[in-house]
């Protein structure tokens, strides 16, 4: 599937459609915290299978129990429809 790169007015709808996460720039952003370092992983390894299977890839990081994702698509150099997909589909797998 090929990316489309977001247009300023889809941008600003963004805050609504995704709840949590944040516009920052040419990224959406999100932060997570978990009990401990072990239910932080577990929330990655869930996150690494669901992109591996669309294709697309987060920036992320991990320091014990917060879990930072940002979202933006490189080749384009912004955002993209695939980045809303993998933020919506993200939050299905942790509840707010």
């Amino acid at each position: 599937m090929t990316a489309t790169l977001l247009t300023p007015e889809e941008i600003s709808l963004l805050a609504d459609q995704l709840p949590g996460w944040t516009v920052l720039g040419s990224k959406l952003q999100r932060q997570w915290k978990f009990k401990n370092f072990v239910d932080a992983f577990g929330f990655m390894s869930r996150v690494a299978l669901l992109a591996e299977s669309m294709h697309h890839h987060p920036d992320w990081s991990n320091v014990y129990s917060r879990v930072t994702i940002e979202l933006t698509t490189h080749d384009l150099g912004g955002l993209s429809d695939q980045d809303v997909q993998l933020a919506q589909a993200i939050n299905l797998l942790q509840p707010n």
